[in-house]
């Protein structure tokens, strides 16, 4: 099987840095990074990444009006999208859920749980790193 590729668009820098190391070091997936919505969308219909981990609260455009805009285009609609977010009650969460979003990820996240999190969310197998 190939290796999975996770998309993670934030606009801070340390998230990304953390969640790219766990991710490669704990699972062995392939992580492309982005800092704004803006060049989250882009980069999702250039490399077509397995799932997106999308920060909510980000600068010029944020998590629910980048995640809208993925899903009005025909190349990226069909990618998953798990929500990084520090707002995490269960009202937003059902907000998140009847939107199409897969889950959401609390912020702190624990960076050694992080892959375990995506692959629970999405039904992926750990064990075999695919």
């Amino acid at each position: 099987m190939k290796t999975k590729r996770i998309l993670v668009v934030d606009n801070e820098q340390y998230i990304q840095e953390v969640a790219k190391i766990c991710l490669e070091t704990v699972a062995g997936w392939e992580v492309v990074t982005a800092s704004s919505g803006k060049e989250g969308i882009n980069q999702a219909a250039a490399c077509q990444p397995d799932v997106i981990l999308l920060d909510v609260m980000m600068p010029d455009m944020d998590g629910i009006t980048t995640f809208e805009q993925l899903q009005a285009n025909p190349d990226t609609k069909d990618i998953p999208v798990i929500l990084l977010t520090a707002k995490i009650q269960a009202s937003d969460r059902r907000r998140y859920s009847q939107l199409g979003m897969v889950t959401a990820i609390a912020k702190p996240f624990n960076p050694l749980e992080l892959a375990g999190q995506v692959a629970t969310a999405l039904g992926w197998n750990l064990d075999n790193k695919n």
